[in-house]
């Protein structure tokens, strides 16, 4: 008798609540979400900017599936624009709606969708085409790089005449650091630093976006690309648009705008060009990308746009689900290109490159082995180099780039460019000051 009144008490505020026709059975959302997390054992927390006070939601109880949480939680979200999301254990966040955020689920069904449009290799290279075009298109590259000063007509942006400073170079054990400042609009700069090997002869270019962790002068960074320096390779990074030296120029707010997203791709994509162009050190056959989160967005970006590029890896960004939260990775609509696509998809276009995908069990990436690491595989297989794609999942790690990563990151290039693994040693790092790593703004 006792667990018949319990189960009528636990359900009775749903009958209880029932409105009618005439009201469009109408029902207080924060009630209706009181019943929803009895019904199912659950509990919710609503982000800040979710405000459910005075909202009451027509035809409230007819939304709510008794066989599952999800489409209940789909039906009551979407009316206000909302989102839920999964956390620890039995708690389910409530935020707003994300552009560029979906559920693992939904990146499983476009990764299905866009496998059914090739099954073969010229399907896949007719659609590869298209993506190129079309992102570059929405991206307007090409309209930003014709707006960059000191440009002779007919050259390609990054030539002699683009206005380039150069600190004195500095030397370390087995490598130099040398800062780097390219004027592109009036005003405003790229600013990086060239990591270079101390050894004569032709190297590896690894051109290296960076993320959104605390500035590219920090330690990780100067550690990993000054390890590929001293392993035979010359590296190049540089600011996020609004952020080191850049922030002096346009303000941090400038970073959360689409015009981010354009500037950051072309900083990659003139540093390649210059450095192909200028240098006498650089062996044109092994180019590579390698950048973490942000950076990842932008190594799959830079990789698509220019073909000179023959190794890539993103670390702690590829997923089916999420195409970067930030607008400096998805301020330009390109994931809307041919139709529709994802950063799974827009990566493939490496195909048959070598390429490196780092993942972790700690963040969006925890998909990669079963959901996006097939797929790759898949579209390198049009070529018969699965080989070429390599995953290294770190299941117990999260989102950032620590050791395990960075060892990750060098067997890649060992492996694709030969560099000398004798000479991988983090300790013989030098670690600069901020101000040594600025051109103008010190």
């Amino acid at each position: 008798m006792k667990k018949f009144l319990f189960f009528l008490c636990a359900f009775l505020p749903l009958v209880a609540g029932a409105q009618t026709f005439e009201t469009r059975y109408e029902r207080s959302v924060n009630d209706l979400m009181k019943d929803v997390a009895r019904r199912f054992g659950v509990k919710f927390k609503f982000d800040s900017n979710v405000d459910t006070v005075g909202k009451r939601l027509p035809y409230a109880d007819f939304r709510i599936r008794p066989y599952s949480l999800e489409m209940t939680l789909d039906n009551i979200c979407k009316y206000y624009d909302w989102n839920w999301w999964k956390q620890s254990g039995n708690l389910y966040k409530i935020k707003l709606y994300e552009y560029p955020r979906r559920h693992e689920q939904e990146g499983k069904m476009m990764l299905d969708y866009l496998s059914s449009l090739y099954n073969n290799k010229a399907q896949w290279e007719a659609r590869r085409d298209s993506l190129r075009r079309e992102v570059r298109q929405r991206l307007e590259l090409d309209a930003f790089l014709d707006s960059c000063v000191m440009k002779t007509a007919g050259k390609p942006a990054g030539t002699k005449e683009r206005p380039v400073i150069l600190s004195k170079v500095r030397k370390h054990d087995g490598y130099t650091t040398q800062n780097i400042c390219i004027e592109l609009t009036p005003g405003q700069h790229l600013f990086g630093t060239i990591y270079a090997s101390l050894k004569k002869g032709k190297h590896a270019l690894i051109v290296c976006p960076d993320g959104h962790w605390p500035y590219r002068y920090r330690k990780d960074e100067q550690q990993r690309l000054g390890t590929l320096a001293r392993m035979g390779a010359v590296c190049v990074d540089f600011d996020l648009y609004g952020w080191g030296e850049s922030e002096k120029e346009v303000g941090a707010e400038a970073h959360h705008t689409s015009r981010a997203h354009v500037y950051q791709a072309a900083c990659g994509y003139i540093l390649l060009d210059w450095m192909l162009k200028n240098r006498k050190d650089i062996d044109p056959e092994h180019v590579g990308v390698m950048g973490g989160s942000g950076g990842g967005t932008h190594t799959v970006l830079l990789s698509l746009l220019d073909e000179r590029v023959t190794a890539s890896a993103p670390v702690v960004h590829l997923a089916s689900h999420f195409d970067g939260g930030c607008p400096c990775e998805s301020g330009k609509p390109v994931q809307l290109a041919a139709g529709g696509t994802c950063e799974a998809e827009l990566a493939a276009i490496m195909a048959p490159k070598p390429m490196l995908i780092v993942s972790d069990g700690g963040d969006w990436t925890s998909s990669v082995p079963t959901l996006e690491f097939p797929y790759l595989q898949r579209i390198y297989g049009f070529y018969d180099a699965k080989d070429k794609v390599r995953n290294v999942h770190l299941p117990n790690e999260r989102h950032d780039f620590r050791e395990n990563k960075r060892n990750a990151v060098y067997n890649f290039f060992i492996d694709v460019f030969g560099l000398d693994r004798s000479m991988l040693d983090e300790s013989k790092i030098e670690i600069e000051p901020d101000e040594a790593l600025k051109s103008l703004y010190k």
